[in-house]
């Protein structure tokens, strides 16, 4: 299916997307060639796509919504597909996500409220672990919450099962994670920002980070001598990516912390140093 095309061609088991810039008439025409050279290539295979599943998403504020048909079929635009069980949007808020996200997860932590009769820590923190924690954790590195009212919702989930635990019901939602030795879920995925972003700029992935970041000059920097610039965007969504996101936060982060020569003691420093990080 790959040979003679020219778009970003993702194959999972049954699934295929196409994907690729279309913001010119002649890159409108590049991915209708793509979509007729799929329709032959399944064709020859006596193959057929499920053109009733089919899907265009549009993205981008100039995006010039372009038609595309598969075979003689016309596709029909969408303002929001399920990917890999994620809910994706034109406009990349992610709100949706996470309040499908909540609402599983809420439905689980009553499930384990109603039929679960121990309260100790021993029974419910790995209920929450395998059960609940999960949902607002799978695919994150994709779907990673934007707005301050999402991240909320999302870490309610944590404050109410920390709540559910006998003899911690009492304190406040600080001292039930210092006292379980938890991260908050904004904590932890701002931990794995880091932590990826270790990889990129002095780990193992050097090769590619150097494609996502700009380091300034160690001279012109404060603290940390890898600290990444910050780039400018016009578009509004390129303030949530990943390269900005951590930029700031990085940053900020000593040079004992950053210079670390392994990724095991980089965590163990980060550990050490997060709570200062809010």
């Amino acid at each position: 299916m790959v040979e003679g095309t020219e778009c970003t061609l993702s194959k999972f088991v049954d699934d295929t997307k196409v994907g690729g810039v279309a913001d010119t008439p002649e890159g409108c025409a590049a991915k209708q060639q793509d979509m007729d050279k799929l329709e032959s290539c399944v064709v020859r295979n006596l193959m057929k796509f499920n053109k009733g599943k089919c899907r265009v998403l549009h993205l981008g504020r100039n995006n010039p919504i372009q038609w595309y048909r598969l075979g003689a079929d016309l596709l029909e635009s969408s303002l929001v597909e399920r990917d890999f069980r994620v809910l994706v949007d034109n406009e990349h808020t992610i709100s949706q996500q996470c309040a499908l996200v909540a609402k599983k997860a809420n439905g689980l932590l009553g499930c384990i409220k109603k039929s679960v009769a121990s309260r100790s820590r021993e029974v419910i923190l790995p209920l929450y672990s395998d059960l609940v924690r999960p949902h607002p954790e799978y695919y994150v590195q994709f779907w990673d919450s934007q707005f301050k009212k999402d991240k909320k919702v999302l870490d309610r989930l944590q404050q109410r099962a920390t709540k559910m635990i006998k003899g911690l019901e009492h304190l406040s939602y600080e001292e039930r994670l210092r006292d379980l030795g938890l991260f908050s879920l904004l904590k932890r995925r701002l931990r794995r920002d880091l932590t990826k972003a270790y990889k990129y700029l002095k780990g193992r992935c050097q090769e590619h980070g150097v494609r996502l970041f700009s380091v300034a000059p160690g001279d012109r920097t404060r603290g940390n001598e890898h600290k990444p610039e910050h780039r400018k965007f016009h578009l509004n969504m390129r303030k949530h990516f990943f390269t900005l996101m951590v930029t700031e936060h990085w940053n900020k982060l000593p040079g004992e912390v950053v210079e670390s020569p392994s990724l095991e003691i980089f965590k163990t420093r980060l550990d050490v140093f997060s709570s200062r990080l809010f």
